[in-house]
């Protein structure tokens, strides 16, 4: 080593003398005479130069330190949450009950959607379990709530049934259970019941309205045959009375065969009846047109009224026709009739 060189006391590198930085290192380098009295912060890498030891080799750089994984950082372990799966079933059981409650009138709490895609998706999902936990409590209170609400409204359509002796203890039964379950968390269960319930009392009131409705017609028909002066094949009031009692009695099956069967005779009086009864109002409301009276509306009503029943609606056209003589009044060569031009 030339006399002029120093030595860089940073990193120990040959540097020629009129250098004052080192281009190895960019130290400041010190005077030549104060070289031996400085004291290197680091201890100083040899020269290869100065040194007998065979150089180290700079292809290969240090291992570098990773960090940890931040479930180990966390000090939890790799793999799945254990609240996620937990999470989403929760999530979709509230929204079972939130659609089946429906049918009973009750609206139920539900997360909003950018909340229940944030609770599936969280890293640490057991906060939004607890939020869910929560709106669980106030849906069952709910859910009881209309379960109770439903158990008045269907013991009052059960009496109405039971007064016509339809037999209904197992939807009374029913009913307790579902309400049990209710009050109990098990909602799906609660509304199994529900459903099964309902669909079996309203088909009951189904068949007990069609049988009344089927009673109201025929006895209708009855009376609006004697008011045209039709003589009904039976008494009305009489019939009603035994109808009703044969209703009441829950007899369905017995009392349909006993409607159909005095309809037929009624429409097979009218057949035989009806037809001059139309000719005879049609000649009055002629008589009543030549005397300068308006009857064309009227004789409209006549034709659909005549056209109803020989279609096969003998009810819908009977009661047409009694509109008519109630409106306009009966000819007069019928019993009660009631001409437009009696004083």
């Amino acid at each position: 080593m030339a006399e002029e060189d120093v030595i860089c006391p940073k990193c120990g590198v040959t540097v020629p003398a009129e250098n004052i930085v080192c281009p190895s290192c960019h130290s400041l380098l010190v005077d030549p005479s104060l070289a031996a009295a400085v004291a290197p912060t680091e201890p100083s890498v040899p020269s290869p130069a100065t040194s007998g030891a065979s150089p180290a080799p700079m292809d290969e750089p240090p291992p570098r330190r990773t960090a940890p994984p931040r479930s180990a950082r966390a000090g939890t372990t790799e793999g799945p949450n254990p609240f996620a799966a937990e999470l989403a079933r929760r999530l979709t059981r509230l929204n079972q009950w939130a659609e089946g409650v429906q049918a009973l009138g009750v609206q139920l709490p539900r997360l909003p959607a950018w909340a229940e895609e944030s609770a599936r998706t969280a890293s640490n999902p057991e906060p939004w379990a607890e939020v869910v936990r929560g709106i669980e409590r106030i849906a069952q209170k709910r859910v009881v709530g209309a379960f109770e609400e439903w158990e008045k409204r269907t013991k009052a359509r059960l009496t109405r049934l039971e007064a016509y002796a339809v037999d209904s203890r197992l939807e009374r039964d029913q009913i307790e259970d579902a309400l049990h379950s209710a009050r109990t968390g098990d909602i799906a269960q609660a509304l199994s019941s529900f459903q099964q319930v309902d669909r079996v009392v309203t088909l009951k009131e189904r068949h007990l309205d069609q049988a009344r409705e089927e009673l109201e017609r025929v006895i209708a028909l009855l009376h609006d045959m004697q008011a045209l002066g039709i003589e009904p094949p039976q008494d009305s009031t009489e019939v009603a009375d035994d109808l009703e009692s044969e209703l009441r009695a829950g007899k369905l099956a017995a009392l349909k065969q006993q409607i159909r069967a005095i309809r037929l005779q009624a429409v097979t009086r009218l057949k035989a009846g009806l037809p001059q009864y139309i000719s005879e109002y049609g000649d009055y409301l002629l008589s009543e047109r030549a005397h300068g009276v308006a009857t064309e509306l009227e004789a409209i009503e006549l034709a659909r009224g005549a056209r109803e029943f020989f279609r096969g609606r003998p009810e819908d056209g009977i009661r047409r026709l009694r509109g008519l003589q109630q409106r306009h009044g009966m000819p007069p060569n019928r019993p009660g009739s009631r001409s437009m031009l009696s004083p």
